[in-house]
């Protein structure tokens, strides 16, 4: 039966799509016990490159969590590519976009069995065989490679260059959390940050929002309509939990991400926007009205209900993968166990959180929080 909630080497055959519209396949090198196949997609844009017989450099992008055409417009190494005379590669990670295995995404994601190959030092050994293998193809054995990527796929960078130095002589990891497994750093910092954000931007804001918690929580039962009305939901709402974890997901990316665009184009703080929707509600003592002004100013008026599922679509293969990950390889503990941040004390439970990884994929899952650091390093690296 397929996995639905969430989202050891194979020979893999690579399909290289150039911009100049030729294709090429390589293959790669199978285990003894395997010898099934996937289609892996990359993408080169020779337009900069000065050539093999002048050493240019070669930028790769590590592929992360997402197809890669949603990738390449926002990491923009075409900027970069004239300035260093640069080739620019561009690789899907396994299991995602078009680079699934076993045939189809239903497939690829049907049984743990099938899963059993979709981890971090796959993909790892994937890109190296790749990068390898092109610059065979292209002659260009002496042009040295950077390998590039950001948020997991700058983790990705910095173990590429770890484990790989003969391929690559640098990394460029952006934003890379490569800290954030293994309980290296405590479970709340990312909730105490976005919440340092916040009370920078305007400490009535913070504990407006801080205060919204409790006030949602006393609807959980009996009147989740009136949640569901007064928050303009596209659908009705199952438990408060759900509208809980919607309004965290949008303060964390706000702050993550930190950037809108007003209707000059001219870039604003999306923690301001929020702030300054929450503080331009005259009654200070209606929190959930100050709370649905907020997220009014952050979609700049422009919903006319809000889908709670935005971020977390289901059956969404970026979703459906990711899950896997952090249910394995990936873990991180995420959690609040102090009154330090705007959020509500939630600690992270370890052995909940593998029990609802077992209800998902089976019980015979057994998660390995200690992998990454293991392999990798931690401090380190």
């Amino acid at each position: 039966e397929m996995v639905t909630m969430a989202p050891k080497s194979l020979l893999v055959r690579f399909l290289m799509l150039l911009f100049v519209s030729s294709v090429v396949s390589a293959k790669m090198r199978p285990r003894p016990d395997s010898f099934t196949t996937f289609q892996q997609r990359y993408i080169v844009n020779s337009k900069y490159w000065g050539g093999a017989n002048t050493s240019s450099p070669i930028f790769v992008y590590l592929g992360a969590e997402s197809s890669i055409d949603a990738q390449i417009d926002t990491i923009r190494l075409d900027y970069y590519g004239p300035k260093f005379s640069a080739l620019l590669v561009y690789i899907e990670h396994r299991y995602y976009g078009s680079s699934v295995p076993f045939g189809s995404w239903e497939e690829a994601f049907s049984n743990t069995t099938t899963l059993g190959y979709f981890n971090s030092a796959q993909a790892l050994a994937d890109y190296a065989e790749l990068i390898v293998n092109l610059k065979s193809n292209l002659s260009a054995e002496t042009c040295p490679v950077i390998v590039i990527g950001g948020s997991y796929g700058g983790m990705l960078a910095s173990w590429f260059r770890l484990k790989y130095p003969h391929i690559a002589i640098g990394a460029l990891a952006s934003s890379a959390p490569i800290l954030d497994t293994d309980n290296i750093l405590p479970e709340d910092y990312v909730y105490v940050i976005v919440s340092k954000d916040f009370q920078e931007a305007s400490k009535s804001c913070y504990d407006t929002i801080q205060q919204s918690w409790s006030i949602i929580d006393s609807h959980d039962k009996n009147d989740l309509a009136f949640l569901t009305q007064k928050f303009k939901l596209c659908d009705p709402l199952n438990t408060s939990s759900e509208l809980k974890d919607y309004l965290e997901t949008i303060y964390c990316y706000a702050a993550q991400y930190d950037t809108q665009y007003d209707y000059a184009q001219l870039p604003i703080s999306l923690v301001d926007s929020i702030c300054q929707g929450v503080d331009g509600v005259s009654n200070e003592s209606d929190i959930l009205r100050r709370i649905v002004a907020g997220l009014d100013a952050a979609y700049r008026g422009e919903q006319s209900c809000y889908d709670i599922n935005e971020y977390y679509p289901p059956n969404d293969q970026t979703i459906l993968g990711w899950n896997w990950q952090l249910c394995t390889d990936m873990i991180t503990a995420s959690g609040r166990t102090h009154n330090n941040t705007m959020f509500q004390i939630s600690p992270h439970d370890q052995n909940e959180f593998i029990e609802e990884c077992r209800q998902i994929y089976g019980a015979t899952l057994t998660p390995r929080p200690h992998w990454i650091v293991t392999e990798f390093g931690g401090h380190d690296i």
